[in-house]
């Protein structure tokens, strides 16, 4: 029983840590960021976007991709939602190391930003 209860703290400590790094990662999505990405018809585009967290915990985007667009979005978990006013939303979805890869436009555009140049 007692090893029971080992694995069964070890186990509840792991997923806490885990919950934490996810939480910390969606709070450290404000910034700059280079876009790069396809438009529905499959042409490439690239530019900047910044992120701006708001004191109701939500998120503005503006992004500079040869046209100027701006939006507001929310985090749950891993998942980075927003609306541009569009009829879809980019969703990104928070990888590990910081970068956010987004889908819009019905999952038929692609979004990627990142903190570094490629």
């Amino acid at each position: 029983m007692r090893r029971f209860s080992s694995i069964a703290l070890l186990g509840a400590t792991m997923l806490i840590l885990a919950m934490t790094n996810i939480v910390q990662a969606a709070g450290d999505i404000a910034g700059q960021y280079y876009a790069y990405g396809r438009n529905t018809d499959g042409s490439a585009y690239e530019g900047t976007a910044q992120i701006a967290a708001n004191s109701d915990g939500s998120f503005t985007v503006n992004w500079q991709v040869g046209t100027a667009y701006s939006g507001r979005g929310n985090v749950e978990g891993r998942v980075f939602t927003v609306d541009f006013g569009a009829n879809d939303p980019v969703v990104y979805v928070i990888m590990e190391d910081g970068d956010l890869h987004g889908t819009w436009g019905d999952g038929l555009g692609l979004d990627l930003l990142t903190r570094a140049p490629r």
